[in-house]
């Protein structure tokens, strides 16, 4: 290399300095301004110049931490695929065979549904990597880890779009409910949030060689690494966690007063539905966003300097993030199976299933129409 290229390098490097320690900046006031909800104090000091165990994990041997994910994570994906599977697809059979969605509420549960069975279905890729790797490539490394986000972030705000109708619900009449533009609009707002967040998933993640074994990992670029981990990470917290936390803590409190302050006399049942449902999502979710949020910290600021430390984080991360991932197994219970109408067409079904199978067995097999809607019922499927 002549001095030519070697002053063009340094002058290259020092235009990018100012850029990298505006951005730096900026992404230390956001992590403070969630610091600041979740009433965290950090050292004075910027940054900790000590070892940061995660990304030199050479330094520190995490091989109880990837026994633990053998065991632990195939046995909860499994639990959870075959409960979330069931539930999800019921919700979306109802919804196509039997009953037409009628009103935003609807198309939400119906949409939440589709993604959490998206969700799910990525389940036995991650159970297969935690047990033996990665063996399916970088293609399928990349849509499998996209889809798992993409889901999972638009399950997240699909319950907060419920949130906002259930509190229009108690202000406005049925016929302002309907199925419109605004609704596609907003459904298509929300999957093209998700699909933003699982953007990084499709460009960084690729298939590694790790601990004797292929492993798809996310691979930054090491000059941006602090600052793409840290934001993907605040972005994931804010828009899975605390917008529709805070959606749903606002428009559940409204109709629950809206609830109290009307004539009807049984009051209880719907403050209750509505006291499980947030209830739920802050014992799922609040555990997982509090570990994101300590790695953030972690990535910025380099706090965790003990190895034993940073493999008990890995650990809480592995864990809480499945307690979040349930949600999707609760979702169609919370949010479709409390309604009458719902309870009404499981109920159809299973009658029709045990007559389609007496009627077989007395060999006069009749076809059984699904498609049994009363063209003049309310939609009820999530009664407050």
């Amino acid at each position: 290399m002549n001095s030519g290229q070697a002053n063009l390098i340094r002058q290259q490097s020092t235009e990018s300095q100012p850029n990298r320690f505006v951005m730096h900046r900026l992404l230390k006031f956001a992590l403070k301004c969630l610091l600041v909800c979740f009433q965290v104090n950090l050292p004075e000091d910027d940054l900790n110049p000590l070892i940061d165990y995660n990304t030199y994990e050479l330094l520190c041997e995490k091989g109880d931490v990837r026994n633990f994910r053998k065991l632990f994570l195939p046995v909860f994906y499994a639990l959870a695929f075959t409960i979330g599977v069931a539930g999800n697809s019921l919700v979306v059979a109802i919804y196509a065979y039997c009953k037409k969605p009628k009103t935003k509420t609807d198309v939400y549960i119906m949409h939440l549904a589709i993604a959490d069975l998206l969700l799910l279905f990525t389940l036995p890729f991650w159970a297969a990597n935690a047990v033996q790797g990665w063996e399916l490539g970088n293609p399928m490394c990349k849509l499998t880890s996209s889809l798992y986000t993409m889901n999972f972030s638009s399950s997240m705000l699909f319950l907060a779009c419920i949130s906002v109708d259930r509190y229009r619900a108690t202000s406005e009449s049925q016929g302002h409910r309907r199925v419109g533009k605004h609704c596609s609009v907003t459904c298509l707002c929300v999957w093209l949030a998700a699909i933003f967040l699982s953007i990084p998933e499709l460009i960084f993640n690729q298939v590694k060689k790790h601990n004797e074994s292929n492993e798809c990992l996310p691979i930054f670029p090491m000059n941006m690494e602090t600052l793409l981990k840290s934001t993907i990470q605040i972005l994931e917290i804010i828009l899975e966690f605390l917008l529709p936390f805070l959606v749903m803590l606002i428009c559940y409190s409204a109709t629950a007063r809206a609830i109290f302050r009307s004539a009807n006399v049984k009051k209880s049942r719907p403050f209750k539905v509505l006291l499980a449902v947030v209830a739920t999502f802050i014992v799922t979710q609040l555990p997982y966003n509090i570990v994101k949020l300590w790695r953030a910290i972690d990535i910025i600021y380099m706090l965790v300097t003990d190895c034993q430390a940073s493999k008990t984080m890995d650990v809480a991360l592995q864990v809480t993030k499945s307690i979040a991932l349930f949600h999707a197994c609760l979702n169609p219970l919370l949010y479709a199976f409390l309604g009458a109408s719902f309870k009404m067409h499981i109920m159809k079904i299973a009658k029709n299933y045990g007559y389609w199978r007496r009627q077989r067995q007395n060999g006069r097999p009749e076809e059984i129409s699904m498609n049994y809607e009363d063209p003049t019922e309310e939609t009820i499927s999530f009664t407050i």
